[in-house]
C-alpha cells in the first residue's frame, strides 16, 4: 500500500545545501556550547556572555554543590547534623600549652556567596564558638583539613540563623566553617571564637 507520494529528484535538497545546512547547525551548536553550557554548567564564560546573563554564577554554584556533595559522599555523612559541636573520641584531651586567644569577625555575604573561616588548632586543642547571621539564613559546614585529610566533617545544617558551642580539634590541621548564603538578599554573620587556636582567617 502507497501513502506518500514519492519526491521528485529535483525536490531533493543538493549535496551542497546538505553541506551548509550541516555547517550552519555545527556553528549553533558551538555557540551554544560556548555562550550558554559552559558558563551555566562549568562556570567557564569565554565570551563574557554568561556574566552578562548570570549564567556563570550558576556554574559556580553547581561546582560549588558538587563539591559539598562528594565531601558528603567521602565523609558517608550527607544529612545535616544538628549540633555544632563533635569531637573524635581521641580528641578530648585539650594541649595544655596551646594558646588561648579571641577574636570577632565579620563577614557579608550576597545572595549564593560562600565564605570560610578556619582556625590553627593542634590535636584536642578546645574552641568555643557563637555565629550569628543579620538579614537571613544561610547554609553550613564545620569542618576540618590537614596535610594528608582533604575533609573531616564536625557538623552541617541548613537555613540556620546562627549556632554555637565548642569545637574540639580531631587532628593537627585547620579547623572551622563554611557558609553559603542561600536567600535572595545579602546577609551578614559575626562569628566570634575563645580558645586554643594559633591563627584563624578566612580562606574563601
Amino acid at each position: 500500500m502507497f501513502n506518500s507520494q514519492r519526491p521528485r529528484p529535483e525536490d531533493l535538497p543538493t549535496s551542497s545545501q546538505l553541506i551548509r545546512a550541516t555547517a550552519l547547525a555545527a556553528v549553533a551548536a558551538g555557540a551554544i556550547l560556548v555562550a550558554v553550557v559552559l558558563p551555566s554548567e562549568y562556570a567557564i564564560d569565554p565570551t563574557g556572555i554568561g556574566g552578562a546573563l548570570g549564567l556563570t554564577e550558576m556554574g559556580e554554584v553547581k561546582l560549588q554543590l558538587a563539591k559539598e556533595a562528594a565531601a558528603d559522599a567521602a565523609t558517608g555523612s550527607a544529612s545535616a547534623a544538628p549540633a555544632a559541636q563533635v569531637a573524635s573520641p581521641t580528641a578530648t584531651a585539650a594541649k595544655a600549652d596551646a594558646p588561648q586567644r579571641s577574636e570577632t569577625m565579620k563577614l557579608t555575604l550576597a545572595p549564593g556567596q560562600g565564605a570560610e573561616i578556619k582556625a590553627t588548632m593542634a590535636k584536642g586543642a578546645r574552641l568555643n564558638f557563637n555565629w550569628s547571621v543579620e538579614g537571613g539564613r544561610v547554609n553550613f559546614d564545620t569542618h576540618a583539613d590537614a596535610p594528608g585529610i582533604a575533609y573531616h566533617g564536625y557538623a552541617k545544617g541548613k537555613d540556620t540563623t546562627g549556632e554555637s558551642g565548642e569545637l574540639v580539634a580531631a587532628f593537627d590541621g585547620k579547623h572551622g566553617w563554611f557558609w553559603r548564603n542561600r536567600s535572595s538578599a545579602p546577609v551578614t554573620i559575626t562569628l566570634r571564637t575563645d580558645g586554643a587556636y594559633s591563627d584563624i582567617r578566612r580562606v574563601v
